[in-house]
């Protein structure tokens, strides 16, 4: 408690402050609009303290550089929650794509947790991740990864952020979020491209029958069937997916490091 009350350790705690807030900026779950933000400063006001013990504050000087110190904190809270964001928004472009083909493409909702236009499918898939996210206890590894950040990075280490294999690292997760996306969305979309086949074979063997009127209740119908059988698979490319999303994490964190 001497070493809090001392006014010398304000700018490292300041500096351990400022980077937790970045990570709740962007991190996922934790920077949804539906947590207010007094509990957020809160929280990390006090995971701070508690971070505070932890970090070696002898090498951190107080000198003109003490601004660029402050922004490098926030870029590393806010890079690595940003790339844990990206591997958890495959869920939502997943969503986007089993929509499209659904016929839901024009009737998006609005996502009060993020304040952007979702499709409904993505969200209700965002919001089953959410669950399971819970149910696994990840909020309390991504706190975690949070905490381990100032281990893998200290705080008072110069990072080369336009170092090439850091971009490649983060372009890497950028199509990674793709394919997590397609694996999710390909059963649903299959069984969506042999409906349309099915029509287009019913469109030229009846041309009497209007394939339009028949084909969207249809096409509504069998992915719903399809969404139904396929569900234990989509929480266990869930469940691969938030695997990902922590090594990611972790991979970033190294690479900062300069591991």
């Amino acid at each position: 408690m001497l070493e809090i009350i001392n006014i010398n350790s304000l700018p490292v705690f300041f500096l351990i402050f400022v980077r937790i807030l970045a990570f709740f900026a962007t991190l996922p779950l934790f920077s949804y609009r539906t947590i207010p933000l007094p509990y957020k400063i809160g929280m990390g006001f006090f995971l701070a303290l508690v971070v505070f013990f932890t970090v070696d504050s002898s090498t951190v000087l107080v000198d003109e550089m003490y601004v660029f110190m402050l922004v490098k904190e926030a870029l590393v809270g806010l890079m690595i929650g940003l790339i844990a964001h990206i591997i958890f928004s495959a869920i939502q472009v997943a969503g986007g794509f089993i929509d499209f083909q659904m016929g839901f493409a024009m009737a998006n909702v609005m996502d009060p947790q993020t304040g952007a236009q979702n499709p409904i499918m993505g969200q209700f898939l965002n919001m089953i991740s959410l669950l399971l996210l819970l149910s696994v206890d990840g909020h309390h590894l991504l706190i975690d990864g949070m905490v381990n950040s100032f281990h893998f990075i200290e705080i008072n280490q110069f990072i080369p952020f336009e170092n090439k294999s850091i971009v490649d690292f983060v372009i890497h997760t950028f199509n990674m979020m793709f394919l997590i996306a397609f694996q999710i969305s390909i059963p649903i979309v299959g069984c969506m491209f042999l409906v349309d086949v099915a029509l287009g074979i019913i469109a030229r063997t009846v041309p009497q029958l209007n394939v339009f009127v028949v084909g969207l209740p249809l096409k509504i119908f069998v992915s719903f069937a399809a969404i139904l059988v396929f569900l234990s698979l989509y929480i266990t490319i869930a469940q691969n997916s938030f695997e990902t999303m922590f090594n990611v994490m972790r991979g970033l964190m190294q690479l900062f490091g300069g591991g």
